[in-house]
């Protein structure tokens, strides 16, 4: 069931200092491979699922940023969490 929306700003320090749009690239390419919906902006990603399964795609995209290279990785997260159901349609409808 669909009980949590997850949002993630993630920001890898690259070795030398490259561009991160790559990496964040690369992240967001973990979530697509997911299966589950999300929503990019321009500050931050959102992704709509279980909370449980949610937070594993966030570890991924870590693990993923280490791969690549990153030294470190800051990942601010914003959970909305509700056992009863969760969409990003039904949150931001009143607006639209």
């Amino acid at each position: 069931m669909t009980n949590a929306l997850v949002s993630i700003q993630i920001i890898p320090k690259t070795p030398n200092g490259e561009d991160v749009i790559p990496y964040v690239d690369a992240a967001i390419a973990i979530i697509d491979e997911a299966g589950i919906p999300y929503q990019v902006s321009p500050l931050e990603t959102t992704m709509e699922g279980n909370l449980t399964d949610l937070l594993g795609i966030v570890q991924k995209m870590n693990e993923r940023m280490i791969e690549l290279g990153s030294l470190s990785i800051i990942s601010q997260v914003k959970i909305f969490y509700k056992p009863d159901g969760a969409s990003m349609a039904k949150l931001t409808e009143k607006y639209r």
